[in-house]
């Protein structure tokens, strides 16, 4: 099995920051894609930003230029740092991964548990 746990999120004012960390453990082989995605209380749950293995990322188009993802592959541990936070990133930021587990098997998503960011205006 694979685990992904998530660390960093809490309560801060708006236009500062956090750095939210996501380290994954267990039966790994590889790892593909890792990402953030977060959902608002009422909203669905979207993409924040995802980078590769080789260090290619994607992000939202509305969070460029304030956030800042980045991974150790090392340590199987993908990061996010966010600046200049606003009251609207208010959500629930989850970490996800691509892992495959065997030689000759498929790639799966894993999810983590979930980390509470809030920003208070």
């Amino acid at each position: 099995q694979v685990q992904l746990v998530e660390s960093g999120g809490g309560l801060v004012q708006a236009g500062g920051s956090l750095r939210l960390s996501c380290a994954a453990s267990g039966s790994i082989l590889s790892i593909n894609l890792m990402g953030w995605y977060r959902q608002a209380p009422g909203k669905q749950r979207e993409l924040v930003a995802t980078i590769t293995t080789g260090g290619s990322t994607n992000y939202a188009d509305s969070l460029k230029g304030r956030f800042t993802i980045s991974r150790d592959n090392a340590k199987n541990t993908v990061y996010l740092q966010m600046n200049s936070l606003k009251p609207e990133d208010t959500a629930v930021y989850y970490c996800n991964a691509q892992v495959r587990t065997t030689f000759y098997g498929p790639r799966h998503d894993y999810w983590g548990q979930g980390t509470q960011v809030t920003v208070s205006s």
